[in-house]
């Protein structure tokens, strides 16, 4: 590229705003998989970041609809509201919606319970036998670097053998946005369109984009107890106990995953202008601050994701 170009491209990314440049790759990202890949699909929880996702997926392709399946897999611990939030949107753009169930796995007998009550572990094996049977070549996933330092060792296009796991050692060069999607058969590629956003980031986007959230990312009252530092909410997973004293406090959630690994933290933003200001002033990431599940050792995550674990 000419010394011309390169001043062209510099100029107009200055013209352009942090986010709609962060917005502009990852609907790059997102239609270069559509290009690529033969069947991809896009990880879904009903979590902050794959509702950003989402929604940069139906701006990638407006006014087609979105030509990739949602997955979510489904613990059965999750929190209600996020579960209705899922169930409407999918219905509200027509989407088709793959549930991959850990309960069913365990009454089978294929997955056991853990003794702590806790299932976000338990997620692999559900998601990566889904990703198998039904040929997913390319799946979507909201994972960002500043969350965790695993996360932060991934490439945007990365590489899973034919179970799911990856090898740092087998991590490809992205020089100048040029994304390599070449795969073995058996083989898919885990893509992270969001890799370079941060939580500030991403709440900004949903304030100027005025995407709607499950109501428990704002401050509310409810009903939790501590443990392990963290704020958990009581349910059928296997919380409180008998020591373990519940509270009714206004509380928010950062970040959303299982029931008995996510917790609450001490609130009063009630609006999006008032989680902006928090998160601002935060020291602590969300997984850091508010997931038990990276909190089981050093290399938590890194160690779920070489088993195929997002």
């Amino acid at each position: 590229m000419s010394s011309r170009s390169l001043d062209i491209v510099a100029d107009h990314r200055s013209a352009l705003g942090h986010l709609d440049v962060l917005e502009s790759e990852a609907v790059h990202i997102i239609r270069e998989v559509a290009g690529e890949f033969a069947r991809p699909v896009i990880l879904f929880s009903g979590g902050k970041d794959s509702i950003v996702m989402l929604h940069l997926a139906l701006k990638a392709f407006a006014p087609a609809p979105v030509p990739f399946a949602l997955l979510h897999v489904d613990t059965g611990h999750n929190f209600p509201e996020v579960i209705e939030y899922r169930d409407r949107v999918v219905a509200e753009h027509g989407l088709l919606l793959h549930v991959a169930s850990v309960q069913e796995y365990i009454d089978r007998g294929a997955l056991k319970e853990r003794p702590d009550g806790t299932r976000n572990p338990l997620q692999t094996v559900p998601l990566t036998e889904t990703i198998r049977q039904e040929k997913f070549d390319a799946v979507f996933g909201g994972g960002r670097r500043d969350e965790e330092k695993a996360r932060a060792k991934e490439r945007v296009f990365s590489l899973r053998d034919e179970f799911s796991q990856w090898d740092p050692r087998r991590q490809r060069p992205e020089l100048w946005r040029l994304y390599n999607g070449r795969h073995a058969p058996g083989e898919h590629v885990r893509v992270f369109p969001l890799s370079n956003w941060t939580e500030l980031d991403v709440w900004q986007y949903i304030a100027r984009e005025g995407i709607e959230l499950p109501s428990i990312y704002y401050a509310h009252r409810r009903p939790v107890f501590r443990r392990g530092g963290m704020w958990l909410t009581a349910g059928a997973w296997g919380g409180p106990t008998a020591d373990e004293q519940v509270e009714d406090r206004l509380v928010r959630y950062r970040t959303v995953g299982d029931m008995s690994c996510t917790g609450a933290v001490d609130s009063d933003a009630t609006t999006i202008e008032k989680v902006i200001s928090e998160i601002a002033a935060s020291r602590l990431t969300e997984r850091g601050a508010t997931r038990a599940d990276d909190k089981m050792s050093e290399a938590a995550m890194e160690d779920r994701k070489r088993e195929g674990y997002f």
